[in-house]
């Protein structure tokens, strides 16, 4: 194992971690040094599990031996950098992190066509801003069984850490691509019937997020933004549940499965509320 001790937050190896903005990550002029960071033993385990190739672990010196030996197990050679707890609170969100995060290479985009191919459930995701939202959406899609995601390329990143995080590595599980602006014809061109969602409702969505992040950013602002949807989730399934007791049961399975990924989400975000 190649293990390095941090005992300065301003340590150059806390750059890609602390300092890098998103943009820099994402590196346009050389993308194929494009970086991401996933947070978490799970959401870092879903990204190996989907190929992802790791750059290095931050991670607090306990978790070497604990919680993240399995995963280093699996990265034989990748640098991981170890520190203290006091060290690595300085890092903006650290205890929504796990204790752990990994910097890893972007994958190349895949083909929307190949991505199309053989699905039969795709959600489409146009003009997608928050990195919350999409998140969000990324877990549902997972929860609901859909074979592949579109997004515009106005939107928002899905490989923001913010997305990632909020999708509990759902980006890894669920195959994505990103569509031109006309993608009903794409849709079309492979069989497949569009059907949008209102765009009232979409709108006002946007809107309370947006303004609620811009009064009071920060991680019990998106901790509160993400409980409240999920409950709000919770509440729509178990009426339509109750509503059509007819249904199907993939249909209720689907909903039931939804309920109790959600449910556990807001568990989740209690401690940073």
């Amino acid at each position: 194992m190649d293990l390095r001790r941090i005992t300065d937050f301003d340590a150059p190896e806390l750059d890609v971690y602390a300092r890098l903005t998103e943009n820099q990550l994402l590196n346009r002029a050389d993308p194929q040094n494009a970086l991401f960071v996933a947070e978490s033993p799970l959401v870092i385990g879903r990204a190996l599990d989907a190929g992802c190739e790791p750059v290095s672990f931050l991670m607090e010196t306990k978790h070497v031996t604990g919680k993240g030996a399995a995963l280093l197990s699996r990265c034989p050679g990748v640098p991981v950098y170890a520190a203290e707890e006091d060290v690595l609170t300085n890092l903006t969100g650290f205890h929504l992190t796990r204790g752990m995060l990994c910097a890893m290479r972007r994958p190349p985009l895949a083909d929307p066509a190949a991505v199309l191919r053989g699905a039969t459930r795709v959600a489409v995701l146009e003009n997608v801003m928050n990195p919350t939202n999409l998140g969000a959406i990324f877990r549902s899609a997972a929860a609901l069984g859909m074979d592949a995601v579109l997004l515009t390329s106005a939107g928002s990143d899905p490989l923001y850490r913010r997305a990632i995080r909020v999708s509990m590595g759902t980006v890894f599980q669920v195959p994505w691509a990103y569509v031109p602006e006309d993608w009903p014809a794409l849709l079309r061109a492979q069989g497949k019937e569009a059907k949008s969602a209102d765009p009232a409702a979409r709108a006002m969505s946007w809107m309370k997020t947006e303004a609620m992040l811009a009064m009071k950013p920060g991680d019990a602002t998106t901790a509160d933004l993400i409980s409240t949807g999920c409950s709000m989730g919770i509440k729509s399934l178990a009426r339509y549940c109750n509503q059509y007791p007819t249904a199907s049961r993939e249909a209720k399975d689907i909903a039931q499965s939804l309920i109790r990924l959600e449910d556990q989400l807001v568990k989740d975000m209690r401690p940073y509320l």
